[in-house]
C-alpha cells in the first residue's frame, strides 16, 4: 500500500507573512515608472532632464509670450517698450513678404488656392480612406498643370513673373516638386541599375554617381548661369524651372540609391516566388518586389525628402528670395537691422511645422504596413 504523504514534500503548519503588494503598472505611476525611473541611471537623468527644463522653459517663455512685443514699427521702438522680450512686431509687419515674397497683392488669392487645391491632391495619395478617392487621384494626376497657370498666370489669368515670388511660396514650391517627382525617377534609376542591358546600367550608374559627387550648391550655379550657354541664342529658360530640374535630378540620385537598398535586402526567395507564378518583369515588379522594397525603404526615403525640403535654402545664393533669402533685404532696413533670433527663429519654426509631419506620416505608414518577414 502506497503511503499518499510520503510524495508531499512541503506542508505549511502556520501562515506565512504578508509580502508587499505588487507595484502598480497601470496608470501614470505604472507609466512614470517604466519610463521614468525604471533604474537608478534612469531616475537621476529624468531629475537632471527636470532641472533643466524649469531652469530654461521660465526663461523662454518670459521672452518669447510674456515680455514679447507684436507692435512696433521699428527695433528701437521694441527695445523702448520691452528690452527683455522678444521684437515680434517685425514678424508680423513683414509677414506677406515671408509668406508670398514680393507676389502682387491683389493676386495672392491664386497661390493661397493652389496651396488648398495641392492639400486636395495629396491627400488620397497619402490616405487611403478619402472619401471620393478615384476621382480625386485623377485631380492629383492634373493638379501640376492646375497649380502651374494659377500660379504663373495664362489661359486668361493675369501672367506673373518668376523674380515675384519669394519666400515659404517658394519654398513650398520647389519642395513639393522636387520630393513628388524624384520618388518615380528614383525607381526607374535604381531598376536601372540592376538592369542586365548593359547600357541602361552604365546610364543610371554615371547619372547616379555623377549627381551624388557634385554639390547640390554647384547645379543651381549652373542651372542659374551656364544652362543658358547650351540653349540656342535667345531662348528663355525660367529660374524656377531651372532650380526644380537640377534639385528633382540631384534628389533623383539619392532616392534611387535608397530604393536599391531595399530591393537588395529583398530575400531571394521573393524573386523565385514571382517567377514561379509566371509573372513578367514588370508584373513582379509592380506587384511583388517594389511595394516590399518601399516599405523597407521607408524610413531611407523620408529622409531623403526632409533633407530636400531643407536644402531649398541653397536657392537664396542664385539670387533667389526664399525666406532666408527674405530676411537679407530686412535687416538691411534700417528701422530693423539688428534683429537676428527672432527672423531666424520664425523661419526655423516654419521648416520644423514642415518637416515633422513627414516624420510623423513615415512612422504612421511604417506601422501600418509592418506586416511581412515575420517569422
Amino acid at each position: 500500500m502506497t503511503d499518499t504523504h510520503s510524495s508531499i514534500h512541503y506542508i505549511a503548519k502556520e501562515d506565512l507573512p504578508a509580502r508587499p503588494a505588487p507595484a502598480n503598472t497601470t496608470g501614470f505611476v505604472g507609466w512614470a515608472r517604466a519610463n521614468l525611473f525604471s533604474s537608478p541611471l534612469n531616475s537621476a537623468l529624468t531629475l537632471l532632464s527636470l532641472l533643466f527644463l524649469a531652469w530654461t522653459l521660465p526663461g523662454i517663455a518670459d521672452w518669447l509670450l510674456f515680455k514679447s512685443v507684436w507692435n512696433a514699427d521699428s527695433l528701437k521702438q521694441c527695445r523702448e517698450i520691452s528690452r527683455e522680450g522678444a521684437c515680434l512686431a517685425v514678424i508680423n509687419e513683414r509677414l506677406p513678404q515671408f509668406i508670398y515674397g514680393f507676389y502682387p497683392e491683389h493676386l495672392r488669392w491664386r497661390p493661397n488656392l493652389a496651396f488648398i487645391l495641392m492639400v486636395v491632391a495629396i491627400a488620397p495619395v497619402l490616405f487611403e480612406h478619402v472619401p471620393f478617392r478615384k476621382p480625386l487621384l485623377l485631380f492629383s494626376l492634373a493638379y501640376p498643370i492646375v497649380a502651374f497657370f494659377l500660379l504663373w498666370g495664362g489661359l486668361g489669368l493675369e501672367p506673373v513673373a518668376s523674380d515675384r515670388f519669394g519666400g515659404f511660396l517658394l519654398t513650398v514650391i520647389i519642395g513639393v516638386t522636387g520630393i513628388t517627382m524624384s520618388l518615380p525617377i528614383g525607381i526607374l534609376l535604381a531598376l536601372g541599375r540592376q538592369s542586365n542591358l548593359i547600357f541602361i546600367k552604365a546610364i543610371c550608374v554615371g547619372f547616379i554617381e555623377f549627381i551624388r559627387g557634385v554639390p547640390l550648391i554647384t547645379l543651381l550655379f549652373v542651372a542659374s548661369t551656364l544652362l543658358n550657354y547650351f540653349l540656342p541664342p535667345g531662348t528663355t529658360f525660367d529660374i524656377i524651372l531651372r532650380v526644380l530640374i537640377m534639385v528633382t535630378l540631384f534628389a533623383s540620385a539619392y532616392m534611387a540609391e535608397v530604393i536599391r537598398g531595399g530591393l537588395a535586402a529583398l530575400p531571394k526567395g521573393q524573386y523565385e516566388a514571382a517567377d514561379a507564378l509566371g509573372l513578367n518583369y514588370w508584373q513582379a515588379t509592380r506587384l511583388i518586389i517594389m511595394p516590399q522594397a518601399l516599405k523597407i525603404s521607408i524610413p531611407g526615403i523620408v529622409n531623403t525628402f526632409i533633407g530636400l525640403y531643407k536644402d531649398t535654402t541653397l536657392v537664396s545664393v542664385i539670387g533667389l528670395l526664399d525666406p532666408l533669402g527674405i530676411i537679407t533685404p530686412i535687416r538691411a532696413d534700417q528701422a530693423w537691422n539688428g534683429i537676428v533670433v527672432e527672423l531666424y527663429g520664425f523661419v526655423a519654426l516654419f521648416f520644423f511645422l514642415c518637416c515633422f509631419p513627414m516624420s510623423r506620416y513615415s512612422m504612421y505608414l511604417e506601422r501600418k504596413l509592418d506586416t511581412g518577414h515575420k517569422r
